[in-house]
């Protein structure tokens, strides 16, 4: 099994490129069913996760193609409505081809998905959802069993709390339902604008409303088209902290500064300094770390999959300070793993207490997710001495070859077999 070698506190220096945006790029996947033809997607990073729904689409009967950062997906000759347990199992974002399927086969059988252990993360907002546009749903045998013989109507749906893959997933079953579909309390992350810019391409009808709310007006038909992917904001943010978190300043290239917005006001607090400019940022990071609290919400608050690498920086700040998850409360396994390399962080009434500490200090450590994986590169990068991390396939779910892009940039970062 491959594992981390880190080797820390080099200087790093340089440019870092951001790749397509992993959390974007699967509900587009997806979209694909939705028409026939062959659609093209620019800027697809090769991870995991993008590995695993290409054979997903694969037995539904698409065809795709991945070279060179760009996917091609024909879905001409898809007709399997089945999601497969062996699939599902290993990715949460499996749920996403059950809106296609039964908008464009009037049925879907679907397991229920995995993916990373961070907690019950239930799809009851998605199966609420697609009742509401006119489905039967029964549960059998583990899988989500889903019909519309006579196709879905458009209806008017609330969410009682915002999720982003039940609004993905609710949009893509609505664009070809009958009638208009309003959605209210919708997500508003930039990977949902994102989906909703290759529908509307496609030839939906989605607009925004007031007050966090869609309009989509069904249609009959959608045609394939082309289009280059978001940048990764995740990994963005993720690069951003390594540049806090070593106290070396260089750049990020390829991103939208627009969508970090939140991550930056806080690594500001904390007393970072940056330039930006034409999709670059560069960081200039304090020597002194302050401490800085963060609350996990929906977007444009403090993203959940930055909680993890967040903590890594805050525990060589100058005092204490609290992170609190409120999206996935379980998120909190990497705790463990950084206190092993010498961080002092505590869990009281399920927020993390973290008091800073004067240096890290590598060990062997294990990943628990894919976020918490990235968490640990960062401590490493940070620590003195050499930090081995574990069941880095985690990592490879999310991030393209993050560790030829630190070391281009003069980090020590090897990959090995243990």
């Amino acid at each position: 099994m491959d594992a981390f070698l880190i080797n820390g506190k080099k200087q790093l220096s340089g440019k870092i490129s951001v790749s397509g945006a992993k959390n974007a790029i699967l509900p587009i996947m997806t979209a694909t069913l939705l028409t026939e033809g062959k659609s093209i997607l620019h800027n697809v990073p090769h991870i995991n996760d993008f590995k695993m729904m290409s054979h997903l689409l694969r037995i539904i009967g698409a065809r795709v193609e991945h070279e060179n950062n760009t996917m091609k997906i024909d879905s001409s000759n898809a007709g399997y409505w089945e999601a497969p347990y062996e699939l599902v199992s290993k990715m949460r974002a499996s749920i996403y081809v059950l809106g296609p399927l039964l908008a464009k086969f009037n049925k879907a059988s679907v397991a229920f998905p995995g993916g990373c252990a961070i907690g019950t993360r239930p799809v009851d907002l998605h199966l609420m959802a697609i009742e509401k546009l006119g489905a039967n749903i029964t549960i059998e045998h583990g899988y989500i069993n889903a019909n519309c013989p006579d196709g879905l109507v458009g209806a008017e749906i609330t969410f009682p709390f915002i999720s982003v893959g039940a609004t993905a997933n609710t949009l893509m079953a609505a664009v070809l339902a009958k009638g208009k579909s309003i959605l209210n309390n919708i997500a508003l992350e930039p990977e949902i604008d994102s989906l909703i810019s290759f529908l509307n391409k496609m030839g939906a009808k989605i607009k925004h409303l007031h007050n966090n709310s869609l309009e989509i007006i069904g249609v009959d038909k959608l045609s394939p088209v082309e289009m280059t992917m978001i940048p990764d904001r995740i990994e963005a943010g993720t690069l951003l902290l390594s540049s806090a978190i070593t106290k070396n300043s260089f750049t990020i290239c390829n991103c939208e500064p627009q969508h970090l917005i939140s991550l930056i006001e806080k690594m500001e607090l904390a007393g970072c300094k940056f330039e930006i400019s034409d999709g670059n940022i560069t960081v200039f990071p304090a020597e002194m770390i302050k401490p800085v609290d963060i609350t996990t919400e929906a977007y444009p608050g403090f993203p959940t999959d930055l909680q993890a690498q967040f903590m890594s920086y805050m525990t060589l700040a100058n005092g204490k300070c609290q992170i609190k998850e409120t999206i996935f409360p379980d998120r909190f396994m990497h705790i463990a793993e950084l206190n092993r390399l010498g961080a002092n962080i505590q869990i009281n009434n399920g927020i993390a207490e973290v008091s800073g500490v004067k240096k890290l200090s590598g060990a062997e450590v294990m990943a628990t997710d894919l976020r918490a994986s990235a968490a640990l590169v960062l401590a490493g990068l940070a620590a003195e001495g050499e930090t081995t991390i574990s069941r880095i396939y985690h990592i490879d779910r999310g991030y393209e070859k993050i560790e030829q892009k630190l070391n281009a940039i003069g980090a020590d970062i090897k990959r090995i077999i243990q």
